[in-house]
Parts: structure tokens; C-alpha cells; sequence
């Protein structure tokens, strides 16, 4: 029977694998809670998988920020003028669904361009009214580790502002994944409203703190961007998908995948500006199919896990290129283009 069902399934050996899988769990333990684990856990996966579906080819935006941010704070207008420029640019805008910079953000970005992920606690946490009537587009987790998943998942960029504990749990779970390379670079902005001095105390603790006591490395200080204002903010995000689209990650091999190919003549220069970063040989220049096939340029190399805020360097030089306009460079917010660019 459910080899019928699988018959023609491209990923019949992933099914078949997580079937054993759980069997496997099956064989050693009858416990009620740790099944309700189970059972949850991939109930928020497959609801997930089911919302974010059709909205593959759009870019996300993510804003981070405290749910208690009230509406005359200078912080709440920001995160509305964040999330309208974002949708302007062509991005939709993910929030958290709950109130404060979430409500704001998904009141700016409008119900057509919002995705809630909200999650299940016993108070502070309501859908805000800008994203819970927004038919197919609110997500209700049972466990945060879920919500992160897909957050970090789907997002193409990260925006925090100031918040507590929560948004500091969610920008240092982003931190890690991406400096230890487990999820393809992405930027992240922290933004505050100017003349407030919550992100610039911050950065400078963590350079005191972490930096000069060898505990990162210092170009890992490159993860991070700083921005005053919405627009600020969104020409970051957009500057960084100017020349670079994405990135294949192997066991031993990455690769940048680009709008644009990168000159021939310019490939010795990078080689001599990031060796470090090259785990072994090194940066040549070929093709790669992207997440919908289309084939695109892009730059191969073994890379050196080590570095990756040396990798988010190499990306700002490669979207500093003096190129020549085209369509390819010009639609930051969506993920497919012509496969003649």
C-alpha cells in the first residue's frame, strides 16, 4: 500500500528513510509526551511547508523586535516604514504575529504582504489583528524550536530591533547558525531609530567583550549591519542580492551563485584578497543550476567554515562591482528571473 502511494515520488528514498526512522523510535519507546513531541513537531513542519509553499519565488524579509513596543514608540512608526519599503522593493515581510514591532511591521507591509509564524504561549503572544484575518498566511507553532526553523528557513534577510530576551534569543540563534555556516548567508541589519543607542552600546560591548578576548574572530564582526532608517535598512538587504543570488552548500564545496558572472580578469585579485578563506585550492569561476534549475554563474570554492565573516566580505566586494545595468541586478525581491540573464 504505501509503496503504491510512493511509486514515482522523486524523494521515495528520503520518505522511506524517515519511515524507518520512526519505526526505529517506535521499537524503544511507548512514552505518551515523548510521541506528543513527535507528533507536534511534525505537524508544524507540514503546516509550514504548506504556507510557504507559493511563496517560493518571493524574498522574505524578516523583522525581529519586542512585542511590547507600544504605538507612540518611535521604534513601532520604524518598523511600519521598514516593512512598506521592504514591500516596495518587491519583498514580503515575516513577523512573529504577536504586537509591538511584529503589529507594526505587519500593519506596514499590509495583509497581502504579511506572513505571521506565531507560536503558543500562555500570555504576551496573540496573533496581532494585521496578520490573524490574512487567510493562508498565519502559522500557529506548538514549539519555538519549529518557528525558528522556519524562520531561518525562509528568511532572505533579517531586520531586529530593540526588544528583551525573546528578540536577543532570536538574533543570537542567527548569529550561530550562520557564522558556523548552517544556513547560507543572509543579511542581517539591526536597526533602531536615530539618535537611540541601543544597537551602537551593543556592538561596542560585543567588540569589548568577545572580540578583544579572541572569543570571535574579528571579521566576524562583518555578519552584522547597522542602519537609522527604513530606507537605510532596505538598500542594505538590496545591495546585498545586487550581483550575489544565493548559495549551493556541500560537504566540501560552495557556491556563490550570481546574477551577474564575475569578470575573468578579477578572479587572481579575489584569490590574493581571501586565500584565508579558501580552505583548499582555489576561487574559479563556472555555472551552477539555482534552487528552480535555472543555470547561473558563479564563483567555486572549498570553503574554510572558519571565515565566514571573511565569506560576507567577499559578498560586499562582489556586490560592489562597476557593472553595466541590467534587469538582473534591479529585482532584489524575487528569487526567479529570466533564464537569458
Amino acid at each position: 500500500m504505501l509503496g503504491n502511494l510512493l511509486q514515482g515520488h522523486p524523494q521515495r528514498r528520503q520518505i522511506e528513510r524517515t519511515i524507518v526512522t520512526l519505526l526505529e523510535i517506535a521499537r524503544s519507546s511507548d512514552d505518551t509526551s515523548e510521541w506528543r513531541l513527535i507528533n507536534g513537531a511534525m505537524a508544524d513542519i507540514r503546516d509550514g511547508l504548506a504556507v510557504f509553499q507559493p511563496h517560493r519565488q518571493t524574498r522574505k524579509v524578516t523583522v525581529f523586535g519586542s512585542a511590547r513596543t507600544s504605538p507612540e514608540d518611535p521604534s513601532y512608526q520604524l518598523a511600519m516604514e521598514l516593512a512598506a519599503a521592504a514591500v516596495a522593493q518587491g519583498f514580503e515581510v515575516m513577523t512573529g504575529a504577536g504586537g509591538g514591532v511584529m503589529e507594526a511591521a505587519n500593519q506596514g507591509a499590509g495583509c497581502e504582504n504579511s506572513i505571521g509564524l506565531n507560536v503558543d504561549l500562555p500570555f504576551e503572544q496573540h496573533a496581532n489583528r494585521y496578520v490573524s484575518g490574512c487567510d493562508g498566511r498565519l502559522l500557529h507553532f506548538r514549539y519555538f524550536f519549529t518557528r525558528k526553523l522556519f524562520f531561518l528557513r525562509e528568511s532572505d534577510a533579517l531586520v531586529v530591533m530593540p526588544g528583551g530576551f525573546g528578540t536577543f534569543d532570536e538574533l543570537f540563534e542567527s548569529l550561530t547558525l550562520i557564522q558556523t555556516g548552517r544556513t547560507p548567508p543572509i543579511p542581517l541589519v539591526l536597526l533602531a531609530p536615530d539618535g537611540d543607542r541601543f544597537w551602537e552600546v551593543w556592538q561596542h560591548d560585543i567588540r569589548r567583550s568577545l572580540v578583544d578576548r579572541g572569543l570571535i574572530s574579528p571579521e566576524d564582526t562583518s555578519l552584522l549591519r547597522e542602519a537609522r532608517t527604513a530606507r537605510e535598512a532596505i538598500a542594505q538587504i538590496c545591495r546585498f542580492y545586487r550581483v550575489y543570488h544565493g548559495t549551493n552548500l556541500g560537504e566540501d564545496r560552495l557556491e556563490l551563485l550570481m546574477h551577474v558572472p564575475v569578470p575573468i580578469a578579477l578572479l587572481a585579485e579575489l584569490n590574493r584578497e581571501f586565500e584565508q578563506l579558501v580552505k583548499e585550492g582555489t576561487i574559479s569561476a563556472g555555472e551552477s543550476c539555482d534552487e528552480n534549475g535555472i543555470l547561473r554563474p558563479c564563483l567555486r570554492f572549498q570553503l574554510d567554515k572558519r571565515r565566514i565573516g571573511q565569506l560576507y566580505q567577499l559578498i560586499d566586494r562582489l556586490n560592489g562591482l562597476d557593472l553595466a545595468p541590467c534587469p538582473a541586478l534591479e529585482q532584489p525581491g524575487v528569487r526567479l528571473v529570466e533564464a537569458t540573464l
